[in-house]
C-alpha cells in the first residue's frame, strides 16, 4: 500500500482517481453501446471529428476537459472493430478482462524492457509465454518475445534465422553485418504474407531473397514444388517460411511433409501464423497444425484470435541460443536487478515498450484452455454459417472449402459488381467486411475472429449483404 505525508497528494490522487473513473466509464459506455452503432464511420463523422479536435491552445487545460474533448469528439468516428459484426483484417475485438488489464498496465505506467524497469512486467510475461505455448502446442523449450504484431514477430524470428544459417556458414552477422556474407535465400510460398517480404527487407536480406513455391488451389504450398525449389538453387544458408492460414483462404501449409524437405536441405524453419497457429489451441482444429511443432520458429497475434488490445504479437523460437544472439544487446547502465527472471528485453526489437503481458495474462487467465479452444470453436462455426447461408443465393458464390474462420465470396461473377456489393454493404453500417483479389478476381473477404459475434449478428449481416447484393444487380 502506498502511503504518503505529502498534504497535497490526497488531492491529487482523488482528481487522478475522478479522471481515470471517468475515463473508464466512458469507455465502458461505448462498449456497452457498440452493438448499436454503425461498424464503420460516415464522412460527416469524420469531418466532425476534425473540428472537434480544435486547434493548439497557448494555455493549459484542464485534464478533465480535456478527455471530455477527445472522447466527444472521437467516439462518433470511432470504427466498431470492438463490437459483433466486424469481419475485416482478422481483427477479434478484446475481451473485458483484457481491457481492464490493459487499463491497469498504463496506470501502472511500467516499461517492459528488464527486470530492473518493472521485475513485475518481466515476472507476468514470463507466466504467459509459458502459457502461450501450452495453448498453442508449441515446444515447453521455446524461447518467446512479446511484440506488437505479426511484423514484428516475424522480424524478431527471421533475424534468429539469419543468425543460425549464417553462422553455420561461418558468418558472425550481428558482428560483421551482410556486406561479404554469403547469400541467404528465402524459399516460401507464392502467397504468403507482404510481412514476410518487409521483414527480409529491415533485415537487410532484401525481398529479392525470396524464391516463391507454386501453391495449390487452395493457397497452401505445394510441397513438391517446395523440393524442386530447394534443389535448383545453390547449396548455402537457407531460410524456408510456411504458412498456418493463408491471409485469404485459410488454407494450412502441410506442415510434416514441408519440414521434412527442408531438413533435407539444412534449412530454418519458420512458421507465419498470424491467426492460424491458433487453430493448435481447438481439439477441432488442431490437425490443421499437424506437426507444426516440429519447425525452428513460429510468429502469430494476440489482437486477433486471443482477442486482446492492440498492440499485441508473439514470437517464438525453438533456439533460443540464436534467438537472444540475434537481439540481446548490452550496456553498463542496463543490468537487470534479477538473475532468476528472464529479460524481455533480450528477446525482442524494442526496449521501451509498455507491459503487454498484463493483457495477454488476463485474457488467458479469464479463458482457460477450454475458454481458448470455445472461441476458435465458435468463429470457425460462425465462418461456416457465412459461407452456408451466402451460398444458397442464386449468383453468390463461395470461393473455397472454408476450413477456417476466413470465407471468400463472389457476387454476379463479377468484379465490378462484387465491389459495388461490398461498397454498399461497408455504406450500410450493419457490418463491415473488406475485398481483395485472390485467384485474380475481386472478392469479398469475411474474417470471423471476436468473441462477441453470435449466429445472429451473422444472420444480420448476410441480410445486409444480400439487400447491398439485389440493389446493385438489379
Amino acid at each position: 500500500m502506498i502511503t504518503t505525508t505529502d498534504e497535497q497528494q490526497p488531492s491529487k490522487a482523488s482528481a487522478l482517481s475522478a479522471l481515470l473513473e471517468d475515463a473508464a466509464a466512458r469507455a465502458a459506455r461505448y462498449r456497452g453501446a457498440v452493438d448499436d452503432v454503425p461498424v464503420f464511420p460516415g464522412a460527416d463523422a469524420l469531418e466532425a471529428l476534425r473540428a472537434g479536435l480544435g486547434t493548439l491552445r497557448d494555455k493549459p487545460a484542464a485534464p478533465q476537459a480535456v478527455i471530455a474533448e477527445l472522447a466527444d469528439a472521437v467516439e462518433p468516428a470511432l470504427v466498431a472493430s470492438a463490437g459483433p459484426r466486424y469481419f475485416g483484417f482478422v481483427i477479434g475485438g478484446a475481451l473485458d478482462s483484457a481491457t481492464a488489464a490493459d487499463i491497469l498496465a498504463a496506470g501502472w505506467d511500467q516499461n517492459a524492457f528488464n527486470t530492473l524497469t518493472s521485475p513485475a512486467a518481466a515476472a507476468v510475461e514470463e507466466v504467459a509465454g509459458e502459457w502461450l505455448k501450452d495453448v498453442l502446442g508449441l515446444p515447453s523449450g521455446a524461447s518467446f518475445a512479446f511484440t506488437t504484431g505479426g511484423q514484428a514477430a516475424n522480424t524478431v524470428c527471421l533475424a534468429a534465422a539469419r543468425h543460425q544459417v549464417l553462422a553455420d556458414a561461418g558468418w558472425d552477422v550481428e558482428r560483421d553485418g551482410l556486406a561479404g556474407a554469403p547469400r541467404v535465400r528465402v524459399v516460401t510460398g507464392a502467397l504468403r504474407h507482404i510481412t514476410i517480404d518487409r521483414s527480409l527487407r529491415l533485415l537487410g536480406l532484401g525481398a529479392n531473397a525470396v524464391e516463391p513455391v507454386p501453391v495449390g488451389d487452395d493457397g497452401a504450398i505445394d510441397v513438391a514444388a517446395l523440393a524442386r525449389v530447394l534443389a535448383d538453387g545453390p547449396r548455402g544458408p537457407v531460410i524456408v517460411c510456411l504458412q498456418a492460414g493463408e491471409v485469404n483462404s485459410g488454407a494450412f501449409d502441410d506442415f510434416p511433409a514441408a519440414i521434412t524437405v527442408a531438413r533435407e536441405h539444412g534449412a530454418w524453419v519458420h512458421v507465419d501464423g498470424a491467426f492460424g497457429l491458433w487453430a493448435g489451441a481447438s481439439p477441432a482444429t488442431r490437425r490443421l497444425v499437424a506437426g507444426v511443432d516440429g519447425a525452428d520458429s513460429w510468429a502469430t497475434d494476440g489482437h486477433k484470435w486471443l482477442n486482446v488490445p492492440y498492440d499485441s504479437g508473439y514470437a517464438f523460437c525453438a533456439r533460443p541460443a540464436a534467438h537472444k544472439a540475434s537481439m540481446a544487446f548490452s550496456a553498463a547502465y542496463l543490468g537487470d536487478a534479477s538473475e532468476t527472471l528472464r529479460s524481455p528485453g533480450d528477446w525482442g526489437l524494442e526496449s521501451s515498450r509498455r507491459a503487454r503481458g498484463f493483457a495477454t495474462w488476463a485474457a488467458l487467465r479469464e479463458l482457460g484452455r477450454d475458454g481458448v479452444a470455445g472461441l476458435v470453436d465458435r468463429c470457425c462455426a460462425r465462418a461456416r454459417r457465412f459461407a452456408g447461408l451466402l451460398a444458397k443465393v442464386d449468383g453468390v458464390r463461395v470461393m473455397h472449402d472454408v476450413v477456417l474462420n476466413q470465407v471468400l465470396v463472389r457476387f454476379g461473377d463479377s468484379d465490378d459488381i462484387t465491389e459495388r456489393t461490398l461498397a454498399a454493404v461497408q455504406r450500410s453500417g450493419v457490418c463491415w467486411m473488406g475485398g481483395t483479389t485472390w485467384r485474380a478476381q475481386r472478392l469479398m473477404r469475411i474474417s470471423v475472429s471476436g468473441w462477441r459475434t453470435t449466429e445472429a449478428d451473422v444472420d444480420r449481416s448476410v441480410e445486409a449483404i444480400l439487400a447491398a447484393y439485389r440493389g446493385v444487380s438489379g
